[in-house]
């Protein structure tokens, strides 16, 4: 309950309240909240008060409002720490969901000069292209587009990376994946992202490039995804 004697203002007391029944799901993705004015009759507090609270966790994302309707819980987003290299799938099983992917193409495709540099290998070389959409619990959450050399991945054929590449590069093919280089940057969704991701034109997502070393230092993947903005957010500590 809001304490008016309290210190910490009035709509922070309010959005830790909040904040707390989402946490303890007495409060559930989906769920419509009270309206501001039964949350000011509640507390005994203004109306302005309230709606300052309100879009403080609308700005964070825990809440969403739709005109006409009201106020909603949005769903939480995947959290992803930024500090060590996990796959899609060990990320996904870590937080107790299932990972899968569904296959949108696979084929073999020349080197360009990018692609080529990126993966240390000559201009036309002969070059693995994926593109996938990684889903947990069945739900989509990125396009994934997986560039990857012949000379690491050999005859790897169409069924040979599912469901974890990485788990095929260091189980099967016998490699030590070492590090990885990594850039993001939001953007709009394409017209492809929209398909995949089940978004609306104007959604935001998240595009990441990644290249990916093995253990003597030899790029073996070049990555290019578009995660859901809506869904997921990237964490990473930073020591002084």
């Amino acid at each position: 309950m809001v304490d008016k004697n309290s210190p910490l203002p009035i709509y922070y007391q309010l959005e830790e309240e909040i904040k707390q029944l989402i946490k303890t799901e007495q409060l559930k993705p989906g769920e419509l909240l009270p309206s501001e004015r039964e949350y000011a009759e509640k507390h005994h507090i203004s109306r302005m008060t309230v709606r300052q609270a309100i879009n403080n966790l609308a700005a964070e994302g825990l809440l969403f409002r739709q005109k006409g309707k009201g106020t909603f819980v949005a769903e939480q987003k995947f959290e992803q720490n930024l500090q060590g290299l996990t796959s899609f799938s060990e990320d996904m099983r870590a937080r107790g969901l299932k990972p899968s992917s569904r296959l949108v193409s696979f084929e073999e495709i020349v080197a360009d000069e990018k692609l080529a540099a990126n993966l240390a290998v000559e201009v036309g070389a002969s070059i693995f292209k994926i593109e996938r959409i990684r889903m947990a619990d069945q739900a989509p959450l990125a396009v994934e587009t997986i560039y990857t050399s012949k000379k690491i991945a050999g005859n790897m054929t169409r069924d040979d990376f599912a469901p974890s590449f990485y788990d095929y590069i260091e189980s099967t093919l016998g490699f030590t994946i070492k590090h990885a280089n990594q850039e993001i940057e939001s953007a709009l969704a394409n017209e492809k992202e929209i398909e995949h991701l089940q978004l609306n034109p104007g959604d935001p997502v998240l595009l990441i490039e990644r290249l990916t070393y093995l253990s003597n230092d030899e790029p073996f993947e070049y990555v290019k995804s578009a995660y859901r903005a809506d869904k997921y957010k990237f964490k990473l500590q930073m020591p002084r």
